[in-house]
Parts: structure tokens; C-alpha cells; sequence
């Protein structure tokens, strides 16, 4: 486990947030952490030994009142969050997550992989783009696919690069947690079946996003993206009503101290609700399931600088917390 970033638990928004700690040699528990930073250990708090975040979103409507009280009391002498361990907030059911979503990032890939023979130039370029991306946003449909849960790991772990991974990329992401089931849901009432919001890094290997050796099949988001320890989650669940929107919030990724991503969520093509709207078209999801919404501007392809043994990401989402993860070469975990 990685050093944590110093008065973590003070940047929630809200009296309280949701995380999964453990004691050292003792199994993980599902907490609520209030904003002074004293720990509520939910399985005695609710009479539940073996209660599990998952459990806990399964019910969110009759746990929310009990929520809000604890999370108003003084602390008596409960734990600090530092003498725990911080796991990823919950093991999720299901990963859904959107690509393309970033009206700048995508103007920014239309303009870089453009080979010159329109004619146009750079300013011409990015305003045909920007057309592009107003006739998407009005006309067109998310991208989506699937991750695995087996990807997620927690917001202060190390994160270890593959030997075959030959262009590890971050991409820091605003992740909405579904707290009541959702089916063919409208996007007026897409935002009422969220529990809550969280920070999730989709780390991407660029080099196997597309298949060599055949590359009529497209992306292949298994190889490129699911790597074990690929989606640092975390710190903390967030609820919802603590959040004023979350069609404006700013995701700053820092690489080892210097500003690589730092955009507004009220960038994306395709806003929280109608993602959500769109997925539960197909997709009947359920509580303790994650929509990433996409990535800003800023990776490593657009630096042309790389994930590399050693370095060190600092990621935050207003009001959400903060991440800090570091990597290390296969070779050295």
C-alpha cells in the first residue's frame, strides 16, 4: 500500500462518505467515514456481522436515514480512517463504461490522427470536429462496453504494469454507482437510481487496444484495459445528494506532481443521466454497479509520455476524495 494523500477523508463533499476498510489481519468492513474523519463500522452500526458494501447498496433506501444520523453525531472516541486500510469503496457486480465521451479530448484525437489531405487547417480542423461533436451529442448514441470487476483494485495500491503492456495509459474518470435497479429508465429519472459517485482510473494498455493480427475485429478492450489492478477505485462512495451535480465537477489527474487532466465533467459529449439512460436500454443494472463516464483530454498519448516503473498518479474529482496510486514494472511487484 502506497502513502495516502494527506487529509484525504476532509475532501469529500457532504457529513459522510461510504468506504470498505480492514484493520491489519482482520477482514474488510463496510464503514461510513464523516468528514472529521472518525470511522462507523456498519456491521456493528446496523447489526449485520457480515455485512458487505454490496449489501449495503442492495438496501440503500431503508439504510439512508440510519446514514444520515450517524454520519451527524460526534465521534465518541471512534477510529480515524489513517489506522486503516482504504480497499477499493465495493467489488461491483457489473463495469459499464463509456469511450469517447469528452467533447475536447475527442476534437483533440480528430485533429492529431488527420492525415492532411482535406486541406484543411488546424483551425479549420478542430471547427469541422467541433461540428462533428454537436451533431453526435444531439444525434448519436454513448459508446459503451464492458470491464471486470476483477480489474478494480484500491485508491492507494500500487499498480503493476504488465511485462506485455508496452504503452500503459491513464485515464481518470468520474464513476456513478447504481443504488436502486435501473430498466429502460428515462434520463429525467436516470439520476434517482444512483447511490452515489466515486473516482475511478480505466488504465488502458494503447498498444493492444486494437487487434494486429486481425484488425478487421476492431477494439479489444479484454487485452487493453482488464488487467489485474487496472481500475484503482476509490476512496470513497460519495451519496448523491451530497453531489450538486455531477455534470460539473473537475477530474485533475497529476503525474509524479506535474497536471496531465484537469477538465469539467460539463465537458462530456453524453451527460451522467442519459449514459444511464442509454445502458438500461439493454442493460438491467443493478445496485452496486458502476458506469464510468470517460476520460478528459489529457492522457498519456496526447503527452506522448507513458506509464513507467516508478511513477506516481494523484488523481481527484471534486468533492470525491483523492487517489494516489503507484506503478510498478511487473518485473519489480
Amino acid at each position: 500500500m502506497f502513502v495516502k494523500p494527506e487529509a484525504a477523508p476532509a475532501l469529500f463533499a457532504g457529513p459522510y462518505a461510504l468506504g470498505t476498510l480492514s484493520a491489519a489481519g482482520q477482514d474488510a468492513f463496510p464503514a461510513l467515514i464523516r468528514r472529521d474523519g472518525s470511522v462507523v463500522d456498519l456491521r456493528r452500526a446496523l447489526d449485520d456481522p457480515s455485512l458487505t458494501m454490496l449489501d449495503v447498496l442492495e438496501d440503500w433506501d431503508r439504510h439512508t436515514a440510519a446514514f444520515a444520523d450517524l454520519g451527524g453525531r460526534p465521534s465518541e472516541g471512534d477510529p480515524a480512517v489513517d489506522t486503516f486500510r482504504v480497499h477499493a469503496p465495493l467489488a461491483p457486480r457489473q463495469v459499464l463504461q463509456s469511450g469517447a465521451n469528452y467533447r475536447q479530448h475527442v476534437i483533440d484525437l480528430h485533429v492529431a490522427h488527420r492525415d492532411g489531405s482535406d486541406g484543411l487547417s488546424e483551425e479549420e480542423a478542430r471547427a469541422e470536429a467541433a461540428e462533428i461533436m454537436d451533431r453526435r451529442a444531439a444525434e448519436d448514441l454513448p459508446y459503451v462496453f464492458i470491464g471486470l470487476p476483477s480489474a478494480i483494485t484500491g485508491p492507494y495500491d500500487d499498480v503493476v504494469l504488465p511485462a506485455w503492456a508496452e504503452k500503459p495509459d491513464w485515464e481518470l474518470e468520474l464513476a456513478a454507482v447504481i443504488g436502486r435497479p435501473a430498466f429502460q429508465v428515462s434520463e429525467e429519472q436516470a439520476l434517482d437510481h444512483v447511490a452515489g459517485y466515486t473516482i475511478a482510473n480505466d488504465l488502458t494498455d494503447r498498444a493492444t487496444v486494437f487487434r494486429r493480427d486481425m484488425p478487421q475485429i476492431g477494439t479489444d478492450w479484454l487485452r487493453s484495459k482488464n488487467a489485474p489492478g487496472f481500475t484503482p477505485l476509490g476512496p470513497w462512495i460519495v451519496p448523491a445528494g451530497s453531489v450538486a451535480t455531477p455534470d460539473d465537477l473537475q477530474v485533475t489527474l497529476k503525474l509524479n506532481g506535474e497536471t496531465m487532466q484537469d477538465e469539467s465533467t460539463k465537458d462530456m459529449i453524453f451527460p451522467v443521466a442519459r449514459l444511464i439512460a442509454y445502458i438500461s436500454r439493454t442493460v438491467h443494472l443493478l445496485p452496486g454497479d458502476l458506469v464510468l463516464t470517460g476520460s478528459p483530454a489529457g492522457n498519456g498519448m496526447h503527452w506522448g509520455r507513458l506509464l513507467r516503473d516508478g511513477d506516481v498518479m494523484d488523481a481527484t474529482v471534486t468533492g470525491l476524495g483523492a487517489q494516489r496510486t503507484r506503478c510498478v514494472a511487473e518485473a519489480s511487484a
